[in-house]
């Protein structure tokens, strides 16, 4: 294993910290117990919105912290939830009076620790609502799952929701958006190769040479199907083909593209992939309306990307046009 880092125990504690430190107009960091807010606090009276996991998939969910997405940000060790104690202190620190919205990817872990803060600060007086997000289309369940994963998809509910908070919706109005994006997002990621868990200091799970796996989730958990490799468009053809039957999109609909690298893919590749992803779209009548192309939901320095597409409608489109200003995402302010 070859990796940039002093000890693999310490690993995550480090690596906020120097987030942290680079970007101190956007955030703040909290090393006991674990959590990243915003530098700028929001304003009183307004939703707040937290979400969290295990760390590894950067920049997710850290990176999306400040103005216009999300208040908090908990990061668990690599590819394991926080526990229930940070994500209720998160909760507490950035609740203006309004609620706060737990939004949530659906693995067995997170669902179970979220529900806990969530019990946490109800007992504090601070009223939560949670959202699901499960927009992977590959398996109904998994090793970490009890119905669909959530992936990529996720940045789309945090931008969203964050932009309907912003302009001043109440908790059960954020919380519906929230869902109304979730329920419109769906994702498929494939693996060329996987990655090295630093405390593991193996890789994450087994590929020949010439294999890539099909459907696969973002810790490594085993896809639809593992076939040798193909040319990138036809590649892109079997994550795309499901992910538009799945809804299904329509033509005439209007979407936001995500084609999303795992950490190890170069950006040469991901836009030999959203060439495709536009010529099979403009194909079937559907218009994409914005693009992100990038490292945004990761797996460590996984070889592979995934795509996500959101079905849009004018309140979508223009919360997801609303200003932004996090490390990751940066737009219109």
């Amino acid at each position: 294993m070859k990796k940039l880092l002093n000890d693999p125990r310490s690993v995550v504690q480090e690596a906020v910290a120097g987030f942290g430190a680079a970007h101190p107009g956007v955030v703040t960091v909290s090393q006991d117990p674990l959590f990243i807010t915003r530098a700028e606090p929001p304003r009183t009276g307004k939703v707040a919105l937290v979400s969290g996991g295990g760390s590894g998939h950067e920049p997710l969910h850290g990176g999306f912290v400040g103005y216009g997405m999300l208040d908090a940000a908990v990061p668990g060790p690599v590819f394991t939830s926080p526990t229930p104690d940070p994500i209720a202190a998160a909760t507490q620190a950035v609740d203006q009076g309004a609620g706060v919205l737990h939004i949530v990817k659906n693995y067995t872990g997170d669902v179970l620790n979220f529900e806990t803060a969530a019990d946490l600060a109800d007992a504090e007086g601070i009223a939560v609502r949670s959202v699901l997000v499960s927009d992977d289309v590959a398996v109904r369940d998994s090793l970490y799952t009890a119905g669909r994963r959530g992936v990529a998809g996720t940045v789309f509910v945090e931008k969203i929701a964050g932009a309907a908070a912003e302009r001043g919706d109440d908790l059960d109005g954020v919380a519906a958006i929230a869902t109304r994006v979730a329920e419109r997002t769906r994702s498929m990621g494939v693996a060329l190769r996987p990655c090295i868990v630093p405390h593991s200091g193996e890789p994450s799970f087994e590929l020949d040479d010439d294999e890539v796996e099909i459907g696969i989730g973002i810790h490594g958990e085993p896809g639809r199907e593992r076939i040798g490799i193909e040319p990138a468009d036809r590649i892109i053809d079997r994550l795309l083909g499901p992910i538009l039957d799945d809804l299904p999109f329509e033509s005439g609909d209007r979407v936001v593209a995500l084609v999303n690298g795992m950490g190890g893919t170069p950006s040469m590749e991901l836009y030999i992939a959203y060439r495709r992803v536009a010529d099979v779209l403009a194909g079937r009548g559907i218009e994409v309306a914005r693009t992100l192309v990038g490292d945004y939901v990761t797996s460590l320095e996984m070889q592979g990307l995934s795509l996500s597409l959101l079905q849009l409608d004018d309140e979508l489109l223009e919360l997801w046009d609303a200003p932004v200003q996090t490390v990751a995402l940066r737009w219109g302010r």
